[in-house]
């Protein structure tokens, strides 16, 4: 057994601000926390660009730097939602952090949903990681990429037994569609969703741990900023999945395929 948890916090917070809980993250003993979507550089709310490019964070960059201290210091891989500057271009991004190695791999959402289209890019299929943990094989989906079947599919082909779901949506459906995937997938999932106690639009959370076979384990935590903790047991996933393993026994290559390209796609490539 080991336990994990999602960190509910507002977006666009000082890295000081987390860093205020790792007292509460060494008492909960989580061998991984899931933080919420852009919890570094803050979800679009419609103010000038310029603004909000320079709130973004490079990746790697003294914000996650000090990201990856907290990670060491507590001993959790950090699953968490940035929004990285990359050139001139934005992207929402999950960077893993290790606490003996630091930044191990990011993910970088690969549809932008309606406002966050004008100002995010689309990441490409180089970064689907699946990253092995002390608690299990840990892969990111960010917001509205859970409800992408493919990327779902191709995730689950790749052996995740942790999905982690940094999020900005607190709507009531969110939780019935983490408790879908933890059930397709036959996966343990934690969902991170801000709270923000003020403003014209603030999000009210909804972050959740889910087992795999749907139930609930911890949450949903509303209305409060704070850790969602559930221990869990990376063999309930083996056992879950002799009735049902979607990219194994229950696929049918012979007449469902699904290629993914992951190579990256540059917008120019020099040949020397």
């Amino acid at each position: 057994m080991t336990a994990v948890a999602a960190l509910q916090i507002g977006t666009g917070v000082p890295p000081a601000r987390i860093l205020a809980f790792e007292d509460e993250m060494r008492a909960s003993a989580a061998s991984l926390v899931v933080l919420p979507e852009a919890v570094l550089g803050g979800y679009p709310r419609g103010e000038p660009f310029a603004e909000y490019f320079r709130a973004s964070v490079t990746v790697p960059g003294p914000e996650v730097t000090e990201l990856a201290g907290l990670a060491a210091r507590t001993g959790a891989v950090l699953v968490a939602g940035v929004v990285e500057r990359d050139g001139s271009t934005l992207y929402s991004t999950a960077v893993f952090l290790d606490p003996a190695h630091g930044l191990v791999a990011k993910h970088r959402n690969l549809v932008p949903t309606a406002r966050e289209r004008l100002v995010w890019g689309r990441g490409d299929g180089s970064t689907l990681p699946v990253v092995p943990t002390a608690a299990g094989r840990a892969g990111a989906a960010i917001c509205w990429e859970n409800h992408m079947p493919l990327l779902r599919a191709a995730m689950y082909a790749k052996g995740v037994e942790i999905w982690c779901a940094p999020t900005a949506d607190d709507r009531d459906v969110w939780q019935a569609s983490m408790r879908h995937i933890a059930d397709e997938g036959r996966c343990f999932v934690i969902s991170a969703c801000p709270y923000e106690a003020a403003g014209d639009d603030p999000f009210r959370g909804g972050s959740v741990v889910v087992g795999p076979l749907g139930d609930v384990l911890a949450g949903p935590l509303r209305d409060a900023e704070g850790l969602v903790t559930a221990e869990i047991d990376v063999e309930d996933v083996v056992a879950a999945r002799h009735s049902l393993d979607v990219s194994g026994h229950y696929a049918r290559p012979d007449v469902f395929s699904l290629t993914v390209d992951e190579r990256p796609r540059d917008g120019v490539t020099f040949l020397r």
